[in-house]
């Protein structure tokens, strides 16, 4: 059954013959004496959906959960872990302070989350960074962001987007003509119409919108964001117009750039891997094969130099642990 945090066609199922004591123990004897025995931490964990590990986490005596993992893990491994014993909108409230700490905010992670995220989701997640922090997540955010871009993110982050169901043919059509006058039409772009649009209106009522603003533009409404637009604000709102049409799809794209390049994106995988894991990782994976005609286990095993068969080959053994936990979670 769908709940807030979880949907028809993620890749963990909860297990059916669960006993969070049993697991407990075994979480336990894994970190306890001599070395750690990462892979029945691994096992276990990625195995269990997100309410089973919390009543493992009851379950556990001694020190909490998190703190043996954090002693007897390191590095991204660590991270991976201790984010799959995190309640859902702690782990994206714990993600959102990361981003917003230190020199400079990672804008492409409040992007993602504020993007994907229903208002339902919003208010646990604003509600979380109260209890963990003792502010108000609006409050921080008018801090660390500024200008056009602080104002789309805010009315996301306020969880104000109409969730009516019902299309208004005639409404759209005058959004879309909104959206053109503001933009393609005129010298210099009214991005405050941008964002009221795209911010509030409903999901249903947006997909309707860029049918109806391809008619009148000729180009697709992310065309004329990218043509009109720059920096953040336009990362912004294309992230926003790519989640109307198939969010899936705009996660698959995230999870391709954090593996191309230079260097990988751990923590990208790790958040997209996790918080999606039981909503639908199962589409990601479909929408990976499509665009880039390559699995997203073919891309996992090149990321980590893994050869088929389960020989590891260059990525030593945090890779390894890393490795397998990605594997687990995608269910492949």
């Amino acid at each position: 059954m769908a709940t807030l945090w979880t949907g028809e066609r993620g890749s963990i199922k909860p297990k059916a013959d669960f006993n969070a004591k049993d697991d407990a123990v075994a979480l336990r004897k894994a970190m306890k004496g001599l070395g750690t025995n990462e892979k029945t931490l691994i096992d276990v964990l990625t195995q269990r959906s997100s309410g089973q590990r919390q009543l493992i986490c009851k379950a556990y005596q001694e020190e909490t959960l998190v703190e043996d993992l954090e002693g007897d893990t390191h590095g991204h491994f660590e991270d991976l872990l201790v984010a799959l014993v995190t309640p859902p909108a702690i782990y994206d409230c714990q993600e959102i302070t990361k981003a917003m700490k230190g020199v400079g905010t990672k804008d492409s992670v409040l992007i993602e989350i504020f993007a994907t995220r229903s208002n339902k989701q919003m208010k646990e997640i604003s509600d979380a960074y109260i209890k963990q922090t003792e502010k108000k997540l609006t409050l921080d955010l008018k801090k660390e962001t500024s200008g056009e871009f602080a104002k789309a993110i805010l009315i996301l982050a306020e969880g104000k987007r109409d969730e009516n169901t019902h299309v208004d043919a005639a409404k759209a059509k005058e959004d879309a003509k909104t959206l053109y006058n503001a933009g393609e039409k005129k010298w210099g772009t009214d991005e405050s119409k941008f964002i009221d649009i795209l911010c509030q209106r409903s999901i249903p009522q947006l997909r309707q919108t860029l049918v109806e603003y391809k008619t009148i533009s000729g180009k697709s409404l992310q065309e004329s964001i990218e043509g009109e637009m720059s920096g953040d604000l336009e990362e912004l709102l294309v992230a926003i117009v790519k989640c109307v049409k198939n969010v899936p799809a705009y996660l698959a794209e995230r999870l391709h750039q954090g593996m191309k390049g230079g260097g990988t994106d751990e923590c990208t995988l790790n958040r997209i891997m996790v918080s999606r894991s039981e909503i639908d990782m199962l589409d990601i994976r479909a929408e990976f094969k499509k665009l880039y005609s390559y699995s997203l286990h073919s891309a996992i095993e090149a990321l980590y130099s893994i050869k088929l068969k389960g020989v590891y080959t260059d990525c030593g053994f945090n890779g390894q642990l890393q490795y397998r936990s990605k594997i687990y979670l995608l269910q492949l």
